[in-house]
């Protein structure tokens, strides 16, 4: 007989079904034994009856977390013992065989209950148990749900999806790479990328005109409660366009996808509101406009932050990029970035999209010409051959018929914490890092190389002395 999910039970309701799963919970009232079984698409109540002797002494041994098969057939519940609570809270399954496929230890945690108040360390070192809670399967399948729809929604609008590289060049994202030594060029490093940002705007100069990509992200900051080494995005870039039809795509995709899930959106069209205003009505450009019965119901609310500063100051005095270096003015401003006059007021094109308190995208209109980005760079006191050993290729595609074009990049770890109330990027990641930067499970990264790997590289380690 072929197995089926718990979910596709009641079409089989008076039929012998076969099961798998985990065995959830296990309580023994002696003549009869009630046993929940768990697998990936939902829960049911077994029944272990006692005149089926050896299936009743076959229910008798297990224990939870045991991996089992079983045979049963699919009764309706007296009315008396129906759970409207539960998907399956009218029907019961009453046991024929039981299959242990695998036994269990006890485990180091409670799974049939919510994790989260459970120490960090054991829950990522035991994570594959984590996993199995139901708060954690809710979540992980929601970033499936998201990410599946949203991707169909951009195909169906005429993207293309395309693949970027992970060893790439160090890139001026504004945090630190990760750096790759490479084995056949001794002394020399990759970085992994903290984005696509120069490989998208090189698919526009190359003429697709819309690509997206599920783009790896990986920059080497300060971990916070929702800032990880890695994480993913949404990753667009458009050409012939304007920060309106940007925005405008991504309005209607975030629509499209988060109400076909079953959300509700507080305001559409989404509001757009300047930098300027939103920093003297909320004093922080990630706010929440929603009201404490909205927090409730988990209403989203979405709005656009539009005209930020290109520039700020760093600590030495020198000027920076607030964003993206690669990003262009608003066209009233081109000129005040080509003679590098009033820095300060010079606004660019970026737009944020934020909700709930969280920064959910980001984009901007690009440099699409080498005079721009030269100037951009001229700002932050790079010289003419700094400028050219950083972005010296995408200066040269600029000069080879780049179109015009901008692009947005939508945190999907930020995204799924808005749908599933969660405050932590760990809590929507299968495999998350420890606050410390370890790796979940596998407990050995970062470690050490041997001897013979660092001669194979050309790389040898300083040890600093104590200070």
């Amino acid at each position: 007989m072929t197995r089926i999910h718990i979910k596709e039970l009641h079409p089989h309701i008076n039929s012998e079904v076969t099961l798998a799963g985990w065995v959830d919970v296990h309580r023994d009232h002696g003549k009869l034994i009630f046993i929940d079984l768990r697998d990936v698409s939902g829960k049911v109540q077994m029944v272990a009856l006692p005149f089926n002797k050896e299936a009743h002494e076959q229910a008798g041994t297990l224990r939870n977390e045991w991996v089992i098969e079983i045979r049963g057939k699919v009764n309706k519940r007296p009315e008396k013992m129906r759970n409207d609570k539960e998907p399956n809270g009218d029907i019961e399954i009453e046991l024929l065989e039981v299959t242990v496929l695998n036994e269990s230890k006890t485990p180091p945690f409670e799974i049939n209950s919510d994790t989260s108040q459970v120490d960090e360390n054991l829950r990522l070192k035991y994570r594959y148990l984590d996993l199995r809670s139901e708060r954690m399967q809710h979540n992980i399948k929601l970033r499936s749900e998201f990410v599946h729809i949203a991707r169909e929604y951009l195909r169906n609008q005429n993207f293309i999806e395309i693949e970027t590289p992970l060893l790439t060049a160090t890139t001026p994202e504004g945090s630190r790479d990760f750096v790759v030594p490479s084995r056949l060029n001794r002394g020399k490093f990759y970085a992994l990328p903290q984005s696509p940002q120069q490989y998208k705007q090189l698919l526009m100069t190359a003429g697709f005109e819309r690509y997206m990509q599920l783009a790896r992200c990986i920059r080497d900051e300060d971990l916070r409660a929702d800032r990880g080494f890695e994480f993913t995005q949404i990753d667009l870039e458009m050409s012939f366009v304007t920060p309106d039809d940007v925005m405008r795509m991504v309005e209607d995709m975030m629509i499209h996808t988060v109400e076909k899930m079953g959300f509700t959106i507080r305001q559409k069209p989404f509001p757009r509101i300047t930098y300027k205003e939103v920093m003297e009505k909320y004093g922080t450009d990630k706010f929440d406009m929603r009201t404490d019965e909205e927090k409730e119901r988990r209403v989203l609310a979405y709005a656009w932050v539009i005209e930020f500063p290109f520039f700020e100051k760093t600590d030495t005095g020198a000027w920076t990029f607030t964003h993206n270096p690669f990003s262009m003015p608003i066209p009233e401003h081109v000129d005040m970035l080509l003679k590098g006059e009033s820095v300060a007021n010079i606004l660019t094109t970026q737009y944020d999209l934020v909700c709930n308190g969280y920064e959910s995208a980001g984009g901007s209109i690009r440099a699409h010409r080498r005079d721009i980005l030269e100037a951009t760079y001229r700002i932050m006191g790079y010289t003419k051959e700094q400028t050219e050993k950083s972005v010296g290729h995408i200066l040269e595609a600029f000069e080879l018929g780049t179109p015009p074009h901008g692009g947005i990049a939508l945190g999907v770890e930020r995204n799924i914490m808005n749908l599933t109330g969660e405050t932590a990027l760990r809590e929507v990641q299968a495999f998350p890092m420890t606050r410390g930067g370890q790796t979940a499970v596998m407990e050995n990264a970062p470690g050490e190389l041997t001897t013979e790997q660092l001669l194979e590289l050309g790389i040898s380690i300083i040890k600093q002395k104590p200070t």
